[in-house]
């Protein structure tokens, strides 16, 4: 059908407006083709629109005829048929006025055709809701409305309906709807005396102890009632026997099939007309498309796994150790579980890089799924199929991408989730990463359990503080705190500068970067724990050559146009020059440009001056500085502590935009102090701030600051500002102290220690609890720093200032050192 007022209207524009709807000529005929449009059509109000947009937009309109009318000329084709057009009959008109134009004759036939009707639904089962409204509503119908109702609801071919459609002349719509209304009736007729028939051949057949008798008349009967249907119905009753041969040879577990099933057998006995029909089709065509039972085959060849990690990615051992675990035990083991683990560092550290390359290393296929930003339950679990539109969730729609049961998902940014009126997505996750319950993991979309337990999950955070504690629970957590100066510059060298040379045109041939202009990048460019700025750096420093190769090629395209002009002239000069002096000066002439090796020079030329410089001499020329430590989602970091005395009040002035957290560890650094203050020489602890305010200013103070691995350092700031002397610039510091002086342990050493690496000190004080934690940092590392570990704030001053702090018997205290 063809509407011709209202083709790619919104469902907003097409509520309520009257539309023209006309058939074409043939159901053959293409729907885009004008010239197979039918003349006659009918005028229609449209009351409903409903339908869905996946996987395929399927709408279907409920609309109210009100009249035929003719179509004369056709005056706009795109973006919808416009058609000025003719009307063929009134909009109401009582049937006496009919009667009155056409005589008795008329009058009978309505009387008979009532009959007939009247008839047809007596021998349909009334205990439908359909039929009963039919019947209700024929017994308060208008005669002139009859042939019409009753053409739409019986089988009939399509030429028939157009008849029917093209009967203007009410004498001859009644005519031609009555031998349809009666072929229905002898139709239905014969149907139930052939189930009549059957029962009695059935309990014939059991009398006589023949279970397999069947009789043939009631197949006779419907092919004789099916011989004049609507051919539609037979090419749905076809796409609905492919799906459910497609259904069968999914081999789904018993209780999917159940329910598939049965879905089947309601959408059989389901107009194609109705809304639900869709709906329930794009439901079995999901099904019928989920790898129920196929998988994919394992690599299981650990030592060329452990190649193949080794060529990817450079470092993270402990990552790679993991994977190589489960390949070792999957191999002993066929039915192992998939393990859900969780990457947890800094961004650009090779979090998702590594789940792919995983999945290759396994053989399996690779789904991504952005985490980032859910915050709708039903993003996991799917939509429920009572709604317009539902689809199912994430999970299930990457299995039907991937088509096999046994993928690696990647669910990065786990640590981003939302939250809304909508539900809680960390909530739905619970189900999937549990091994203990995936393996019946159901979607509201499906309604069904699907099994999850083969898949190998794999979730990235930055951040574990933000991950809801039962769904970090579910998780093995590795960490990949960040990347050192050394190991950089080896994936610089393996992986992004070749990288960027293929990205942007460029061969070893033309450019060179040599390892010294990679670590000066690294170190006075970019201070990062991952690689993504380091590779930006690369990337400029590419485009920079990549300029000018082209300028040297478009010179050298030029040079060849202009040779053929001046050929003579030269030849005519070299044959005047000595055979070595005509050489050297066509060397001179086109000197070798290539390949172009970047040095200091150079990178300071395409990147501008270094963005980061060791300021820790500078900054710690006076008493009141010290450098702490602090641990970022960014990796670790250095930081500053400042602490300056004026005149004032007594009071301690906090600023830096510092937490709850990390303002108590200040006021216990300084009261801490003034308590002590007779053994570190101060005097008495009234007087430090008598008539004194104290200022502690943390800098870079748009960024939050919180937590209490800061004790260590205000107390150490405090006390060089009361003493007068200098915190050693070659030191950093990290620990949480007590009121009562003792330092206690704290968390992110390894980041700390690579942050504080990368800013160039080379000496760290740490908690003595935590001498633990450095067994996660690389020997290159360590083998370029000293750390002392201190168990008191006297351990620590001793450490931090040169020769130890004076007030302090260093007999009496000797902190750790490694």
């Amino acid at each position: 059908m063809n509407m011709v007022k209202s083709r790619l209207m919104s469902r907003s524009t097409l509520s309520s407006t009257i539309i023209g709807v006309i058939p074409q000529e043939s159901k053959d005929d293409q729907e885009d083709d004008m010239s197979s449009l039918h003349s006659i059509g009918t005028a229609a109000v449209v009351v409903q629109v409903t339908g869905t947009n996946w996987p395929r937009p399927s709408y279907t309109l409920l609309v109210t005829g009100l009249c035929r009318f003719k179509m004369e000329t056709l005056l706009q084709e795109s973006p919808y048929l416009v058609a000025s057009v003719t009307q063929l009959d009134k909009l109401s008109e009582d049937f006496d006025e009919f009667t009155k134009k056409h005589g008795g004759d008329l009058d009978n036939l309505a009387d008979n055709f009532r009959e007939q009707a009247g008839k047809l639904v007596d021998m349909l089962d009334i205990s439908i809701p359909v039929v009963a409204k039919l019947k209700k509503m024929l017994e308060n119908l208008p005669s002139q409305h009859l042939p019409d109702i009753c053409a739409a609801i019986v089988k009939a071919s399509y030429a028939e309906k157009i008849q029917v459609l093209d009967a203007v002349d009410l004498n001859e719509r009644f005519k031609k709807a009555l031998p349809l209304l009666m072929r229905q009736i002898e139709g239905l007729t014969l149907l139930q005396k052939a189930r009549k028939d059957r029962v009695g051949v059935e309990i014939v057949a059991r009398k006589k102890g023949d279970p397999f008798g069947r009789p043939g008349n009631m197949k006779r009967a419907l092919n004789k009632i099916s011989t004049d249907f609507d051919d539609d119905d037979d090419a749905d009753s076809d796409e609905i026997n492919d799906l459910e041969q497609k259904i069968k040879s999914a081999h789904m577990p018993e209780h999917a099939l159940k329910a598939v099933m049965k879905e089947i057998k309601r959408l059989k006995k389901m107009p194609q007309q109705m809304p639900e029909h869709a709906m329930i089709r794009n439901y079995l065509e999901l099904m019928s498309e989920l790898p129920w039972s196929k998988s994919s085959k394992d690599i299981l060849d650990i030592e060329q796994a452990r190649r193949d990690l080794d060529v990817d990615h450079y470092g993270l051992e402990k990552l790679k150790k993991r994977v190589l675990e489960y390949f070792a035990i999957r191999q002993l083991k066929n039915s192992l579980k998939g393990p859900i683990l969780c990457f947890v560092g800094p961004p650009g550290v090779g979090k998702t890089s590594i789940g792919r390359s995983i999945a290759q290393t396994l053989g399996r296929e690779f789904h991504r799924i952005s985490l980032g930003g859910v915050c709708d339950q039903s993003d996991i679990r799917g939509h429920r199929r009572t709604y317009i539109g539902s689809m199912p969730g994430r999970i299930i729609h990457g299995i039907r991408l991937v088509g096999t049961n046994n993928p690696v998902f990647l669910l990065d940014e786990v640590d981003k989730l939302g939250k809304s009126l909508h539900g809680d997505p960390a909530a739905a996750l619970l189900e999937v990463l549990d091994p203990e319950q995936n393996h019946t993991f159901t979607d509201h979309y499906l309604n069904v359990p699907f099994d999850l337990s083969q898949v190998l999950f794999i979730a990235t955070a930055n951040n574990m503080a933000t991950i809801p504690a039962a769904l970090l629970d579910r998780m093995e957590l590795i960490q990949i705190p960040g990347y050192t100066q050394e190991e950089k510059c080896n994936i610089a060298t393996r992986h992004l500068i070749s990288k960027q040379f293929k990205e942007h045109g460029l061969t070893a041939e033309q450019l060179q970067i040599p390892v010294d202009s990679t670590k000066m990048i690294i170190s006075k460019y970019t201070r990062e724990a991952g690689v993504r700025n380091l590779e930006r750096k690369i990337g400029a420093v590419c485009r920079a050559v990549a300029v000018r190769v082209a300028e040297g090629m478009s010179k050298s395209k030029q040079e060849k146009r202009e040779t053929p002009k001046s050929e003579e002239k030269k030849q005519v000069i070299n044959n005047s020059l000595p055979e070595n002096l005509s050489q050297d000066a066509t060397t001179m002439a086109h000197p070798p440009e290539m390949p172009i090796c970047i040095d200091e020079a150079a990178i300071k030329d395409i990147l501008g001056p270094p963005q980061f410089e060791s300021e820790v001499s500078q900054r710690l020329v006076q008493p009141g500085v010290a450098v702490g430590l602090a641990w970022t989602v960014m990796g670790g970091e250095i930081m500053f502590v400042e602490a300056t005395r004026m005149d004032g009040e007594g009071k301690l002035i906090l600023t830096g935009q510092l937490g709850d957290v990390m303002k108590e560890s200040a006021n216990l650094a300084m009261n801490w102090v003034r308590a002590n203050a007779k053994k570190l020489t101060f005097g008495n602890g009234k007087s430090l701030l008598a008539g004194k305010d104290i200022h502690i200013h943390f800098p870079a103070g748009a960024v939050g600051k919180d937590g209490p691995s800061a004790g260590v350092t205000i107390a150490t700031v405090l006390v060089s500002l009361f003493s007068g002397q200098l915190v050693r610039s070659d030191t950093a510091m990290t620990g949480e102290i007590t009121l009562r002086g003792l330092v206690l342990p704290v968390g992110g050493i390894k980041e700390k220690v690579l942050g504080a690496h990368r800013a160039g000190i080379r000496r760290v004080i740490l908690p003595k609890r935590n001498m633990k934690d450095l067994y996660e940092i690389p020997n290159n590392v360590k083998g370029e720093m000293s750390f002392i570990f201190a168990s008191q704030l006297e351990d620590v001053l001793n450490a931090a200032f040169d020769n130890g702090f004076p007030a302090l018997p260093m007999e009496d205290v000797t902190p750790s050192k490694l």
